[in-house]
């Protein structure tokens, strides 16, 4: 059965509210014109734009899985905004990011994941693991968890350190079998002891029409690289293709995944 289509929603930012200044990327805290407050990722922070792409291709792949993200919506931002800032930093920031960019919906009284404080169970931890490892997600760390617990669930927030591959250059999505050493750092490790039944969920759930479907959201504008030859859609199918070779090749890094965990253990 073909997956359902799927949509992100457009917002306008109405207000800037605060910049989030622990985050390396500088993203903000604003209002959209629904009254919802978002943290917005800008497109001319210093990660550039990839980093967008990551994120919400990242955070989809995580929902289709069934793992709480916040939801991802399309932010339009206006050239005004960047006109009465008094920090040059920022102004800087938002006038290099006229236009469309991405933001989280804003979890009020979230609190930073502790892994000495909260226990995930197992099949959680698999699921998680199992995510970054297929998406080569080296920031999910005890140092920078990007997880967060809201009304005593776990919530994943921040990929845009995912996929780095694609900084790469040309040929960026071979090999499949690229090896994640990075695994081994992961914060959720430990607990994931569930990583073939998490192998089997993921696969199950992330179709190829799936997977097509959540990389079909990345707008043209985000995919075309100035002097470069590769049109929009060719640089989708690369992403496409990269994750159906990685998830062919998942057992390659769930063995890695457990590896590393047993030399935690």
């Amino acid at each position: 059965m073909p997956a359902a289509p799927l949509e992100l929603r457009t917002v306008e930012v109405t207000r800037y509210v605060t910049p989030l200044r622990e985050g390396g990327s500088l993203p903000a805290l604003v209002e959209a014109d629904d009254g919802f407050l978002y943290v917005l990722k800008f497109r001319g922070a210093g990660q550039g734009i990839k980093a967008l792409v990551a994120e919400l291709i990242v955070g989809e792949l995580a929902r289709a899985l069934g793992l709480r993200v916040p939801e991802l919506v399309f932010c339009e931002l206006d050239e005004a905004f960047g006109r009465t800032e008094p920090d040059e930093e920022i102004q800087d920031l938002l006038r290099a990011s006229t236009g469309r960019n991405l933001a989280l919906h804003y979890l009020s009284g979230a609190i930073t994941f502790d892994a000495l404080v909260t226990t995930v169970e197992p099949h959680l931890a698999s699921l998680v693991v199992w995510l970054d490892s297929l998406t080569l997600n080296v920031d999910r760390t005890a140092r920078n968890t990007n997880l967060l617990m809201w009304h005593k669930e776990l919530w994943l927030i921040d990929h845009g350190a995912a996929l780095y591959v694609h900084h790469a250059g040309p040929g960026w999505e071979e090999p499949a079998r690229r090896p994640f050493v990075q695994i081994k750092d992961h914060v959720l490790l430990p607990r994931a002891s569930e990583l073939e039944a998490a192998d089997a969920e993921g696969r199950t759930r992330l179709t190829p029409e799936r997977v097509r479907a959540i990389v079909a959201l990345v707008p043209d504008e985000w995919l075309e690289e100035p002097g470069s030859d590769t049109s929009a859609p060719e640089q989708r199918e690369r992403y496409v293709q990269f994750l159906l070779n990685r998830l062919a090749a998942s057992e390659t890094f769930v063995q890695e995944a457990q590896h590393a965990r047993q030399a935690l253990i």
